[in-house]
């Protein structure tokens, strides 16, 4: 297939072309295809395709759209009416799903969780009563705090994997809770790229979050002495309300003396 194009667009082109090279494929044009250039360079590939040219669009690990660039140029070439043929590859999200041994007849990819704080609370709060399999990409810095946020989001007690190096040598996969997972990496990050994994949701938990009242859990918080960005950070986490919303909540009941 790849030698069969006129032109490679890549995440890496240093990538390509050593596998170009160790499978002895003649190099076509290879150009750069990556989020800061995704918007004009989508438009040369169009424009390419439209005249006839047969054009191949390489991740430099993983899958094409599935967080990584792809998704804006398959779109376009769709509305555009150009054919678009998929030869599907390794995915992260589906390898690491596949052999953690968690459900697999329902499962939510949310890909990486958002940086922002408010963001990434209100969002894992969401998730409570989901009960399909949860699986996230997480850079190695960042999986420790990702883990305890889920753990005070989700329940410390729900199963869970990390998964890291997929099909690289360095393969690893620890199961555990959120919660033991979460002191694991508390101090020490992994290596590489992970995917993290949690079981969804069961009757309880799924009871439990529509069952929280936030006024009424407001008041209480507010009555025991907690500030108002401390109880919106932690019902954020709970019921998946936008951080600032609850803010602003918390706020107005103290004003008004609870």
């Amino acid at each position: 297939m790849l030698g069969e194009v006129t032109l490679i667009a890549a995440e890496d082109t240093r990538t390509v072309r050593h596998l170009l090279e160790h499978h002895g494929i003649p190099a076509p044009k290879i150009v750069s295809y990556f989020q800061g250039n995704e918007a004009y360079r989508t438009e040369q590939l169009i424009e390419r395709v439209r005249v006839g040219e047969r054009i191949a669009l390489v991740s430099e690990a993983g899958m094409p759209g599935i967080s990584d660039p792809g998704a804006r140029v398959i779109a376009a070439m769709r509305e555009a009416g150009l054919r678009v043929e998929v030869l599907p590859g390794a995915a992260a999200v589906i390898t690491a799903l596949v052999g953690a041994g968690l459900p697999t007849e329902r499962f939510l990819f949310i890909g990486f969780p958002p940086r922002a704080e408010g963001e990434r609370h209100s969002l894992f709060g969401s998730l409570r009563a989901e009960p399909g399999t949860l699986v996230f990409y997480e850079a190695p810095g960042r999986v420790g705090e990702t883990l305890a946020d889920l753990a005070a989001a989700l329940g410390g007690q729900r199963r869970a994997e990390v998964a890291r190096e997929l099909t690289k040598m360095f393969e690893e996969r620890i199961a555990g809770t959120l919660a033991e997972l979460a002191t694991r990496y508390a101090e020490l990050p992994p290596r590489g790229e992970c995917v993290l994994l949690v079981h969804g949701a069961d009757g309880a938990d799924a009871a439990g979050a529509g069952a929280i009242d936030v006024e009424v859990e407001i008041r209480l918080r507010l009555a025991r002495g907690d500030g108002a960005k401390e109880i919106a950070a932690a019902l954020a986490l709970l019921t998946g309300r936008r951080r600032r919303d609850l803010y602003q909540l918390a706020l107005a009941l103290r004003g008004s003396g609870i």
